[in-house]
């Protein structure tokens, strides 16, 4: 759909007009602003807010509350995060500010100006907020919510007067199955409006869609096409996703528009019927992948230009059987292996790559388990100093005793048990390389003091004494612990955290990751290489939902346990393959997640009942109570419960 600006400044006068009628009669002649601005008007109208009144009972998000609406919108925020700073860079010291909000239109991330924000601070344009239409009458978020395209809302076009001052502009962010996830905005004085704003975040809507889009079908061969050979890579190509035997599973709006095809179409539809394109061809071009794009052919005898890429294989058996997957390319570097579809992770590796030859120090955390070593080891792989040593201390499994002569090394005869030669240091062996420090959280004060010191002077004096000898290593740093908190406790140098913490990256644990699948498979293959093993349905399904309490270090172990325990005909690894504690912990799990999943079904039915019963009574609660059978002080506490604030 195209986006619509709702005024232009040659309807100036016009926009004047129809505001007089519409404080004055609520009734805005035709033709004096644009059909859509008039129909947002209507609709704000209609939500009982009047045009010069103050916002009342507009909801506003706790912090805990916007937490949670964070987490459930993790995907998208992480993959809106590196536009929204693009944005930021675009239009610094411009008086405005970039939004994220989710489809409810509640506001979850805002960064811009600060003078700016100080001013949407005053109409509660902040993180929490709502800025749905109900709430906020005529604007840009709850505008493109609604009509579910770009919108500009510039000055007087907002509904409510107190947002006057606003010129808006917002796009709308669509999953791959074209179910919108929330809306992307900015906004700002509306002396400050400039005609390319709507661009500029049409254009990062539909990059975050197109990531999205690459997320969810990270296993799946997808298509990238567009009429001309130069569009492929671009913001305007379309995404195709196919399934192991053509089958379509999956296509942006863009595709939809160049194949004549609706999401109705998903699963119900063969690349063969939309495209002189068969799995054989394709499987040919993923074997032997070409530099430019391919034509492929419409039925109608029309020309699109094509790329094909193959998936991340995700070995799960399928009933029935499955037709052969292409091969995917190998990848380019450690850290691309580590990116198996999950948006948390990939933002973090994004993130890595960019100071991965930089002298910044990186500081992991996450629980443990979650590959915090293995992350550190890919980000040493994949940089310039790939080459050199890398050197892992676990700082928590070492006697306080010995930690000191480990990292720092001594001479001849420095202590009592002292080889004769003496030794290094753990901190000289990575010289040239990468120092990893986990688990740092654990180190005792004293040598918390001496780390500092090396850091600062890049030069370590070895036990007994010595000529200070100079290093070069890239330091990474690791913990599951809140350093933080362990800095108020005293139990951690304020100035070391400051000078590790150059880059701090969060690893999600296992249980919140979105490729599970895909993990497991690539576990099989290195446990396995000369195999090729798949996982049945109902076990992967299991050990999708599974918590993992014990993150990837468990679930490796479990897989490796499953193998030593496959026959040498077993081409599938099935229940009998598992740990039996590990069975009844999954099988647990799942019942526990169906009762789980009843219970919140049961609390969605009485929240829609109840509401839907508010609604029929046009807000009388003591009429509500009376349809439901429940008493007036009942129908409170469960419409506190509902919506608690």
């Amino acid at each position: 759909m195209h986006a619509h600006t709702l005024v232009t400044r040659t309807r100036e006068s016009r926009l004047r007009e129809a505001r007089l009628q519409l404080l004055g009669t609520g009734e805005v002649a035709d033709g004096l602003v644009d059909d859509s601005l008039r129909r947002s008007w209507e609709r704000s109208r209609g939500f009982g807010l009047v045009p010069a009144g103050r916002v009342q009972g507009a909801p506003h998000a706790s912090a805990a509350q916007l937490m949670r609406a964070l987490d459930r919108q993790r995907e998208l925020a992480s993959h809106a995060q590196p536009m929204m700073e693009f944005l930021h860079e675009q239009m610094r010291d411009t008086g405005s500010m970039v939004i994220l909000a989710d489809a409810q239109g509640t506001l979850l991330r805002a960064m811009g100006d600060a003078g700016f924000a100080s001013r949407a601070q005053r109409v509660a344009l902040r993180p929490g907020a709502s800025w749905h239409e109900q709430w906020r009458g005529t604007n840009a978020i709850g505008t493109a919510l609604t009509d579910g395209v770009p919108v500009e809302v510039r000055g007087g076009e907002h509904y409510l007067e107190r947002n006057g001052f606003l010129t808006c502009t917002a796009a709308p962010i669509a999953d791959p199955c074209g179910r919108v996830l929330g809306v992307l905005d900015i906004s700002g004085d509306r002396r400050s409006y400039h005609r390319h704003t709507l661009g500029l975040v049409r254009l990062a809507a539909r990059t975050i869609e197109q990531k999205l889009f690459d997320t969810r079908h990270a296993t799946n061969l997808r298509l990238r096409l567009h009429a001309q050979p130069e569009g492929i890579g671009s913001a305007t190509e379309g995404l195709l996703a196919l399934s192991d035997d053509g089958w379509l599973i999956g296509a942006d709006a863009t595709a939809l528009a160049m194949l004549g095809l609706s999401h109705a179409d998903m699963g119900a539809s063969t690349i063969e019927r939309v495209l002189q394109l068969d799995m054989a061809m394709l499987g040919d071009w993923c074997r032997r992948p070409a530099a430019a794009p391919r034509a492929v052919r419409r039925h109608d005898g029309s020309v699109l230009w094509a790329r094909v890429e193959a998936g991340r294989g995700v070995l799960v058996a399928r009933r029935g059987g499955s037709a052969p997957r292409p091969q995917a390319a190998a990848p380019a570097d450690a850290l691309e292996q580590l990116d198996t579809g999950d948006s948390v992770m990939q933002a973090a590796i994004d993130r890595a790559r960019r100071v991965m030859d930089k002298p910044i120090s990186l500081l992991l955390l996450g629980e443990s388990g979650v590959g915090k070593e293995v992350f550190a080891k890919a980000v040493h792989a994949s940089g310039a100093r790939g080459g050199g040593p890398f050197v892992a201390v676990n700082c928590a499994a070492l006697p306080e005793t010995l930690i000191e002569a480990e990292l720092f090394g001594y001479r001849p005869g420095a202590f009592t048990g002292a080889g004769r030669n003496g030794a290094p240091g753990r901190i000289r062996e990575a010289d040239g390389g990468t120092l990893l420090l986990d688990e740092i959280g654990d180190m005792p004060l004293g040598l918390q003091t001496r780390l500092l010191r090396v850091l600062q002077d890049r030069q370590v004096t070895p036990l007994g004494g010595g000529k200070p000898v100079a290093v070069d290593f890239r330091l990474v740093c690791a913990t599951h612990r809140n350093l933080r908190a362990e800095m108020e406790k005293g139990r951690f140098r304020e100035d070391l955290y400051y000078r590790l913490n150059g880059l701090t990256l969060q690893l999600p644990p296992l249980r919140e990751r979105q490729d599970k699948l895909q993990m497991m498979a690539g576990m099989l293959r290195d446990i396995l290489p000369d195999r090729e093993l798949q996982i049945a349905p109902d076990l992967a399904s299991a050990m999708s939902r599974y918590r993992w309490p014990g993150n990837l270090r468990q679930l490796n172990h479990a897989l490796r346990t499953a193998c030593a325990l496959l026959d040498d005909s077993d081409t599938v690894v099935d229940w009998r393959h598992l740990p039996d504690d590990l069975v009844d912990d999954l099988r647990g799990a799942a019942t526990m997640r169906e009762a789980i999943d009843e219970t919140v079904d049961l609390r969605a039915q009485s929240e829609r009942t109840v509401k839907q019963a508010v609604h029929a009574s046009g807000g009388n609660l003591s009429e509500a109570a009376r349809c439901l059978g429940i008493s007036r002080n009942t129908l409170y506490r469960k419409l506190r419960e509902f919506d608690p604030r």
